[in-house]
């Protein structure tokens, strides 16, 4: 992976642990961009004529990529652009269960609608939190973070398999931003009905894109408000009422959105299953050494399977010992948030441990 970090010329100017806030770059996805916005500046209208298809690749790719159906994934330019657009659909005074402490996109959307609101509980029996709120509150809906952007947490998603078969009629959504790219994962045999992301992080696409995958039946229960020129224009949506056009009613930019499908071709090129395996390779030896500092919350500690997201235990002088010395790191919550990527390597997190143990000393 070392030669790897070519494609991200931050990887040789710091020790960059910030994915959870910010993916890199890559130069792939630079270049396509770069290319991008030159035709647009040369060719204008002519440029917008020759891509009108771009969209129909991108959600081809993601398809593949995800194996999903193209005709149900939509594209915007943010998760939560499309989040809000997905709760305006939901019947009035839906109920619907959150977990205590997620992401505010998720939770504040959703708690300044009128919904019926539940929640469960983030701690080391998070699916069994679930469970025993889904059982006494009987929620209509249930939206979560597959990662949580403070611990780490990760819920487990053959849970939410099992979840699904005891309770069919459970809308399940999950944001999946700090999750896509880390992974393989089969959006099809999961038990997630809609499952969103923007793509700005763990994929490495930039800002400015985001993608909604839905399952058959959510458009038997989700009836989004919004419409536009662009609802019905293009392959996948030129019926009238597209489901998906309901999410895009307007322009999108052929850069942004376009630069999914570059994110994907590269994560494909490097190979999927070699990212999954050095991301849990690295997550496993950080948990590990964090555990021995005595850096992690009991909640995180007593996980079996945990994501490459760790909050350890520091205060704001850690932090500031460890940016000045080239670690590129974020305060959340209590602690310091660190973040490992394929582009990562055991000399990152043996520096972090290194300078960690040096504070102070």
């Amino acid at each position: 992976m070392k030669n790897l970090r070519n494609e991200f010329p931050m990887m040789g100017q710091y020790t960059y642990l910030n994915t959870a806030a910010t993916g890199l770059l890559s130069e792939t996805v630079f270049d396509y961009r770069q290319d991008q916005n030159l035709d647009m500046l040369t060719q204008a209208s002519i440029f917008r004529d020759e891509k009108s298809n771009l969209y129909a690749e991108v959600r081809e790719a993601l398809a593949e990529f995800y194996k999903a159906e193209a005709n149900k994934i939509a594209l915007m330019p943010s998760f939560s652009f499309g989040f809000n657009a997905l709760l305006e659909g939901l019947p009035a005074k839906s109920k619907v269960l959150l977990l205590k402490g997620d992401y505010p996109s998720i939770n504040l959307p959703v708690e300044a609608r009128d919904f019926e609101v539940c929640y469960a509980e983030i701690d080391e029996n998070l699916e069994m939190n679930v469970s025993a709120a889904v059982k006494e509150h009987q929620p209509d809906v249930f939206v979560f973070s597959v990662v949580q952007y403070i611990s780490g947490i990760k819920i487990d998603l053959d849970f939410l398999k099992e979840l699904k078969k005891e309770n069919p009629n459970l809308l399940i959504v999950g944001d999946g931003t700090q999750f896509c790219g880390t992974e393989i994962f089969n959006f099809q045999e999961s038990g997630i009905d809609v499952f969103g992301a923007s793509a700005y992080k763990w994929l490495n696409a930039g800002f400015g894109n985001a993608f909604f995958l839905f399952k058959e039946e959510v458009a038997e229960r989700v009836y989004p408000k919004a419409v536009g020129f662009g609802s019905n224009i293009g392959k996948y949506k030129q019926e009238e009422n597209a489901f998906i056009g309901k999410f895009e009613p307007g322009h999108l930019d052929t850069s942004n959105i376009g630069s999914i499908k570059a994110a994907l071709q590269l994560q494909e090129k490097i190979g999927v299953e070699e990212i999954e395996r050095q991301v849990k390779e690295l997550k496993i030896l950080a948990k590990a050494e964090f555990e021995k500092l005595n850096l992690l919350e009991e909640k995180v500690a007593k996980r079996k399977d945990h994501s490459s997201l760790f909050n350890i235990k520091g205060t704001t002088e850690l932090f500031n010992f460890l940016n000045n010395r080239g670690v590129v790191c974020s305060q959340r919550g209590e602690g310091i948030r660190v973040s490992f990527h394929y582009y990562n390597t055991e000399e990152d997190l043996e520096q972090l441990v290194s300078l960690v143990k040096n504070f102070g000393g």
